[in-house]
């Protein structure tokens, strides 16, 4: 939200007043904006939660491979890293134009990963007593040890992506696990 109307329509090629036309105010542009790479961003999810399997043989194995895919092509992509670094800098000062993104967003992904998880229980390949819970330590798991690098504005390496993604799923998996009390 730092660059002027002006910087906006230099670097779009446009006019000052084909801007206000289309969007009346910086603040429209910035929702639109948000709005347009949440959009991107949720393709690539939903594309990797649609390539997990529907009857995996190795949970495992399978686990993994689908969180590497997650964070490789979704979290840590151009748009993911765009989208963290833009709410780490605005959402202090303007929480509600983060509403759409949290309901579109975070939300609707944790939604979407709970119905897999409920697949997989009623499969017996897991215990979930809360799908919406697991999502979100799954999530938080396979992400842990990337936090750091990304606080940084660096992208963790394709190593560090596999090795967070290993240790995560076994985590998740002795809390969750089929043979688990």
């Amino acid at each position: 939200m730092g660059a002027s109307i002006d910087e906006i329509a230099a670097r779009a090629c446009v006019s000052r007043q084909t801007i206000y036309n289309h969007y009346r105010e910086k603040e429209t542009l910035f929702i639109a904006v948000v709005a347009d790479v949440t959009a991107r961003a949720n393709a690539a999810v939903f594309a990797a939660f649609a390539a997990f399997p529907d009857r995996p043989e190795k949970l495992r194995e399978d686990l993994i491979a689908f969180a590497v895919n997650l964070n490789r092509n979704c979290l840590y992509n151009q748009d993911g890293k765009f989208l963290r670094k833009l709410i780490q800098s605005e959402a202090s000062r303007y929480p509600h134009l983060f509403e759409a993104w949290r309901e579109q967003g975070p939300c609707k992904i944790g939604t979407a990963l709970g119905a897999i998880f409920a697949r997989l229980h009623h499969q017996g390949l897991l215990k979930v007593p809360d799908c919406d819970v697991a999502a979100r330590q799954f999530t938080a798991l396979t992400n842990a040890d990337l936090q750091m690098t990304t606080l940084f504005g660096e992208t963790p390496t394709e190593l560090e992506i596999e090795v967070a993604a290993r240790q995560g799923v076994d985590m998740f998996l002795r809390g969750y696990g089929a043979h688990t009390c």
